[in-house]
């Protein structure tokens, strides 16, 4: 386990994948749910309870008006949860002492997204029924979870992966100045289109042409869909530079498809997988990105599978907001297709350029 683990890591992959790679978390994590009565989501459906869970690190401080100021939020991407961003090779390099979001220094806010997690998803019973959520029925209520679950108006910082760097320009356009600064990494802020929504569509479709599926209501996983979804994932978030060292032979390579595929079989539920991809479906918010005026930080890496830098969107779109800086990091021994968006020894330096950019005045006494 420990060898498919560290293989995982090197790879990359898709944050569902990602999560089986990290060991287990020492930092000292406060767990808490916040639950929302009536929610109403974009398509009009409606759940009586919906609950966001999360856990924060660090001490909420406030500032002479008694209003808390050091809150950052790190939001996770597809198919992970509130323990995806603690991997080492993600929190070992930013929350210690004197890191760019150390936790003696700021109040770390990392929920589970609705589908993921411990928050409500189909698998918790509803399975097909579950209303159909996007990234604006995420966002607003990331935004009910912090303003009236845990008290905070204003955040320093947000910073978001892959499903999570989309929720960061939908969070820069839906609440302008809401956080002093976005930090978006591994996506595009526009569209899910193209290969992206070919591959989407097609783990989706594995699934639902399965007869095993039932509509939803199935007893047992229908394993069949369910592989073919699991494997689209996994060639989605793969670095053909790191795969091909980690599994550089024939057997190499299809020992460690079995072993992956074993354990994203015994992690995933096929409802939630379908819903999770499928929250992306409306996501536009090219023709509004001029109202992010906050400062923003915007990398991708060029070996990412996912958002392909040929397509020379991000450059393009990075131009529509003011104050937006985009860098492409090169590929490199060091970067992971996709997954580069954890891997924050690649990019932290630019974090912390960014912070020190960001930091805001001293109030005068």
């Amino acid at each position: 386990m420990r060898q498919l683990a560290r293989v995982v890591a090197a790879l990359g992959l898709f944050a569902s994948v990602a999560a089986m790679a990290q060991a287990p978390a020492s930092w000292p994590a406060q767990e808490g749910t916040f639950t929302i009565r009536d929610f109403r989501f974009g398509t009009g459906e409606t759940l009586p309870e919906l609950r966001l869970h999360y856990l924060t690190l660090g001490t909420p401080h406030r500032n002479d008006a008694g209003r808390i100021d050091n809150a950052i939020l790190l939001l996770h991407g597809t198919g992970g949860e509130r323990h995806t961003l603690l991997n080492p090779i993600f929190s070992n390099e930013l929350f210690g002492p004197g890191q760019p979001l150390d936790i003696t220094r700021y109040y770390l806010v990392l929920p589970d997204d609705i589908g993921h997690g411990a928050s409500s998803k189909p698998s918790d019973g509803l399975h097909a029924r579950f209303p159909h959520y996007d990234y604006d029925d995420m966002v607003r209520s990331q935004h009910a979870m912090l303003v009236e679950g845990l008290g905070i108006e204003h955040l320093r910082l947000i910073l978001g992966t892959s499903m999570g760097c989309m929720q960061t320009f939908v969070w820069g356009e839906t609440y302008p100045g809401f956080a002093d600064g976005l930090v978006p990494l591994a996506c595009l802020p526009t569209a899910i289109a193209g290969r992206n929504r070919m591959m989407r569509y097609m783990a989706i479709q594995a699934i639902k042409l399965d007869p095993a599926w039932q509509n939803g209501d199935y007893t047992t996983q229908p394993v069949q869909g369910l592989r073919t979804a699991n494997e689209l994932v996994m060639i989605m978030g793969l670095s053909p530079l790191q795969a091909q060292k980690a599994a550089p032979t024939r057997t190499a390579a299809e020992d460690y498809v079995d072993k992956y595929l074993e354990k994203a079989m015994a992690r995933t539920d096929a409802n939630n997988l379908i819903y999770y991809f499928d929250a992306s479906r409306n996501y536009d918010p090219s023709p509004n990105l001029d109202r992010i005026a906050v400062p923003v930080l915007y990398i991708n890496s060029a070996d990412d599978f996912i958002n392909p830098p040929e397509l020379g969107i991000a450059e393009a779109l990075a131009k529509k907001m003011p104050r937006c800086r985009f860098v492409l990091l090169p590929i490199s021994d060091q970067t992971r297709g996709h997954g580069t968006h954890t891997a924050a020894a690649v990019w932290k330096q630019y974090l912390v350029e960014f912070m020190n950019q960001t930091e805001p005045p001293v109030a005068a006494k």
